[in-house]
């Protein structure tokens, strides 16, 4: 799925490396890509993406994404495409059923064990009162 065409581009000054040159050449990129206008979605995958992403996505409805990694506008484009493709892909792949197992004899028994060291540990910070001796 070629997103690219989809993608909104916005450059700016970024921090980091690059000595004078950060200060005069915009090489940070941002995108942003519109779940909800996309023509390369079916609307269950827009509402999939929606779900998943939420966290990623502003109140506009666009699914930002940056990067100043590089010192090149080129590179930080080609680094936000290829953010935003796995950040898709991830996200429209279908988790898998969690199969309910139960837990075995020898588990329980490790687990039991190890309750009954933790209380014998306990026990023994104890007060001991002058009766008791």
């Amino acid at each position: 799925m070629d997103i690219i065409k989809e993608i909104i581009f916005r450059t700016s000054r970024s921090g980091g490396k690059g000595g004078q040159n950060v200060n005069k050449v915009e090489t940070m990129v941002e995108g942003y890509f519109s779940i909800r206008n996309s023509s390369l979605l079916t609307e269950a995958e827009k509402d999939r993406l929606e779900k998943k992403l939420s966290a990623r996505i502003d109140a506009n409805g666009m699914l930002r994404v940056r990067s100043q990694v590089h010192r090149t506008q080129l590179g930080n484009k080609s680094e936000v495409v290829r953010k935003m493709q796995e950040l898709i892909r991830r996200g429209l792949l279908k988790e898998k059923k969690r199969v309910a197992t139960r837990p075995t004899t020898a588990s329980k028994e490790r687990r039991i064990e190890g309750k009954r060291k933790q209380a014998g540990i306990k026990e023994g910070r104890k007060r001991v009162r002058r009766g008791d001796e």
